[in-house]
């Protein structure tokens, strides 16, 4: 035994055995297992809160998806819109050019028509002068001064009230 005694491993033993003692009696293994405690506890809540954070996200980006579709949706029913409403537009001017070339050919028939009666006027006219003058220059021939100057008159008046 005393060589037991003189052994450095047995002392240190000993040492060990006598820190622990003192350790145990001060409530260090309580203290460290508190801590363990409340640091575990710590990390539930951060992994809970983690959790949390990611469920959280999860439904912004589920949210933020809908919206895009929800946006690309619109869009498309914008473009589909804009197309009918392009459609209807070009087809309004093709209906609004057509009546317009017909109220415009409508007009130039009315002016040929118009300028066509106007010269049958004007050729008649012409024709009527002609005819008074014909006939006056036969008269005066045929009928003496005074006859033709009354005759003439009077016809020439007469003809003048009927083209007018």
């Amino acid at each position: 035994m005393s060589a037991l005694l003189g052994d450095t491993s047995f002392w240190t033993f000993v040492g060990l055995i006598a820190f622990l003692g003192v350790l145990a009696y001060f409530g260090v293994p309580g203290i460290v297992a508190k801590a363990l405690d409340s640091r575990a506890d710590a990390i539930r809540t951060e992994l809970d809160e983690a959790r949390r954070l990611r469920e959280e996200a999860q439904e912004l980006l589920a949210s933020y998806e809908r919206r895009q579709r929800e946006a690309a949706t619109e869009a498309e029913a914008i473009v589909r819109q804009a197309k009918l409403e392009a459609e209807r537009m070009r087809e309004n001017a093709e209906t609004e050019l057509a009546e317009r070339l017909d109220r415009r050919t409508a007009m130039a028939e009315q002016r040929i028509a118009q300028a066509e009666a106007k010269a049958a006027q004007d050729v008649r006219a012409l024709a009527a002068d002609l005819a008074v003058n014909a006939a006056e220059a036969i008269l005066s021939d045929k009928l003496t001064k005074t006859q033709r100057s009354a005759l003439v008159k009077a016809d020439i008046a007469a003809l003048r009230e009927k083209l007018n």
